[in-house]
């Protein structure tokens, strides 16, 4: 009875500069010749003395107060206006562009949000993002 077992070849890391008999040894050690990469390390972001056209000064600067903040703000809806819908509705965004309350361009694009200190006088299934 035989088995038939794969064959596992792992092939092992070059270790360079270890002696002409490597494979990666003797003069430059698989770094081509002169100049700064030869000789030692050079960061990715590094671009000579560029800097003017260099990836860090693409970037927008970040300072400030509103560092963290979006861009984008949710609409506003005061709850006076949900007063108007019928007992028992439920209150999401398809019904307010529906209802007209909500344009339906900025609804998707900027979300809703419910706000205001008035008491709702009906029972109504609100799945908007409330204030407290």
């Amino acid at each position: 009875m035989t088995i038939n077992l794969p064959k596992i070849v792992v092939n092992k890391r070059k270790r360079v500069g270890r002696g002409i008999g490597s494979g990666k040894g003797g003069h430059t050690t698989g770094r081509g010749q002169k100049g700064q990469k030869a000789r030692g390390k050079v960061s990715i972001l590094f671009e000579g003395l560029k800097m003017k056209k260099s990836l860090i000064k693409k970037l927008p600067k970040q300072r400030g107060k509103g560092k963290f903040k979006t861009g984008v703000k949710p609409i506003i809806i005061n709850i006076s206006k949900l007063n108007d819908l019928a007992e028992g509705t439920k209150v999401d965004l398809d019904l307010l562009i529906k209802k007209g309350i909500v344009d339906k361009s900025d609804a998707f694009k900027y979300g809703v949000k419910k706000v205001g200190n008035e008491k709702i006088k009906k029972t109504l299934e609100i799945l908007v993002p409330t204030t407290k």
